[in-house]
């Protein structure tokens, strides 16, 4: 098996958090998501995200849980398939009850935009144009 990767975040409502992430199109694994945690599936290809309420968060923890509507404590960058998909997957989350904190950026082979969602994570969501990132 592969590397796999958990992005731990903790939330202040879990149950809106799975609701906002649903609304995006997001699935949740439920053989590892309760009433403190939720594995959310980011890709098939073992990426997660992990939604945990706070007070389970801080179990794993023992510096103070980051208020990320008041400071960034991570950024998360997810790649989309082409322009549209980032507009669509932006637009989703901002009917969802998230935020745009910034304009849409366009630099001709990379194109980016991004959301938070209710607990003030930013989301950045981006398109690479595969010929800039091919070698040569």
């Amino acid at each position: 098996m592969g590397r796999m990767i958990f992005v731990n975040l903790p939330v202040k409502d879990l149950p809106r958090s799975m609701s906002f992430f649903s609304a995006l199109g997001f699935e949740f694994n439920p053989q590892f998501t309760n009433d403190k945690a939720a594995c959310m599936v980011i890709t098939e290809d073992h990426n997660y995200a992990m939604l945990l309420s706070e007070p389970f968060f801080q179990g794993f923890i023992k510096k103070p849980i980051a208020d990320a509507s008041k400071a960034t404590e991570v950024l998360i960058c997810l790649s989309c398939e082409s322009r549209e998909e980032v507009d669509e997957l932006v637009a989703k989350a901002l009917a969802a009850g998230g935020t745009a904190p910034n304009p849409k950026q366009d630099h001709g082979f990379m194109y980016s935009h991004g959301f938070e969602d209710p607990d003030g994570h930013v989301w950045e969501v981006m398109w690479m144009d595969p010929k800039a990132v091919q070698p040569g």
